[in-house]
C-alpha cells in the first residue's frame, strides 16, 4: 500500500494499525506555523480509502503531544494570525478548522497516545481521538484564553461533549493544566501508563480493534458517531439497514464459523 507523502510527521502501517506521529519536535509540534495541518488531513483522508487500515494512532516524537499554536507567530501577528477580522477568520476555516472536520469523518477508531503536554489546540487534537491512553508525563490545558483568545479549533464543542458542560467550562474558564491523573479523573482519558509503556499500550488497544471484522468495524464506529445526534427512531432505522448489510458480508459468515467452532 502506498502511505501519503507527509512533510511534518511520519506514518506507519503494520498489522491494520496506522501510526501518525507529529514530528516538529523542534516546535513542541505546534499545529499552527507547521505543515502538521495538511499532513493530519492528509492521513485522514487517506485512512478512509486504505482498506488495509483498521485504526490509527496518534502521537507525537520528543517531550511534547503537541503545543497547539505558534505563540510566537501570535505575539508578531504573522503567520496564521495575521490580518483584519475577515483575514484571521478565512485562515482558521482554510486552516486548523480542517482538522476537527477531518478526523470526525475518519471511519476507523482513532487513539491518542499523549506522550507530553497537549496544550491549548493540541488538548483539542487529543479529545479529536475516540480514545486517549497517557503518559505519566503528559499534561493538558485548554488554555486559550490565557492568551485572550477562544477555542478557535472547535475545542469547546468537543471537551464539553467528553467530560460534561461543568467540568468543559472549569477547564476552559480557568486554562489550568492538569496532570495526566486528573484527566483521568475527569474522564479526559481512558488509562495513564509510564512513559515507555505508552506505544505499546495504545498498539495493544488498536491491535484488539483493529482484529475485528473490518467492514463492520467501520460501519460501528458511524453508528456511534451518528448516534450522538439523531433521535432513537431514525437511529434504529439506520441500525436495520447496517445490520442487513453486515449480514450480507462474507466476514459476517467466517466470524460465526470461526465461533461455532470455538464452541
Amino acid at each position: 500500500m502506498t502511505l501519503p507523502q507527509l512533510s511534518d510527521a511520519k506514518l506507519q502501517l503494520d498489522q491494520r494499525v496506522a501510526t501518525l506521529t507529529l514530528d516538529r519536535h523542534d516546535v513542541r509540534n505546534a499545529l499552527t506555523g507547521t505543515r502538521l495541518i495538511d499532513d493530519i488531513i492528509a492521513v485522514a483522508g487517506w485512512v478512509n480509502h486504505a482498506e488495509d487500515v483498521s485504526a490509527l494512532i496518534i502521537t507525537g516524537a520528543g517531550s511534547a503531544f503537541s503545543a497547539g499554536g505558534n505563540i510566537k507567530d501570535m505575539a508578531e501577528r504573522g503567520g496564521d494570525f495575521a490580518g483584519d477580522v475577515a483575514e484571521c477568520a478565512e485562515r482558521y476555516r482554510h486552516g486548523i478548522q480542517r482538522i476537527p472536520l477531518a478526523l470526525q469523518e475518519v471511519e476507523v477508531p482513532i487513539i491518542a497516545a499523549v506522550n507530553g503536554p497537549a496544550i491549548g489546540a493540541g488538548f483539542d487534537l487529543a479529545n479529536m481521538a475516540d480514545i486517549r491512553i497517557a503518559s505519566e508525563k503528559a499534561r493538558f490545558g485548554e488554555t486559550f484564553l490565557n492568551l485572550g483568545i477562544i477555542p478557535g479549533d472547535g475545542g469547546a464543542w468537543f471537551m464539553q461533549r467528553l467530560i460534561g458542560y461543568q467540568q468543559a467550562f472549569e477547564l476552559t474558564l480557568s486554562g489550568r493544566i492538569i496532570d495526566a491523573a486528573e484527566a483521568k479523573s475527569l474522564g479526559v482519558v481512558l488509562e495513564v501508563v509510564a512513559p515507555e509503556h505508552l506505544m505499546v499500550r495504545a498498539t495493544e488497544l488498536a491491535s484488539r480493534f483493529a482484529a475485528q471484522p473490518p467492514k463492520a468495524l467501520r460501519l460501528t464506529k458511524r453508528l456511534m458517531k451518528m448516534a450522538q445526534r439523531m433521535e432513537l427512531k431514525d437511529f434504529l432505522d439506520l441500525c436495520a439497514t447496517f445490520q442487513g448489510m453486515c449480514h450480507n458480508e462474507p466476514e459476517h459468515l467466517v466470524a460465526v464459523q470461526r465461533m461455532l467452532q470455538k464452541q
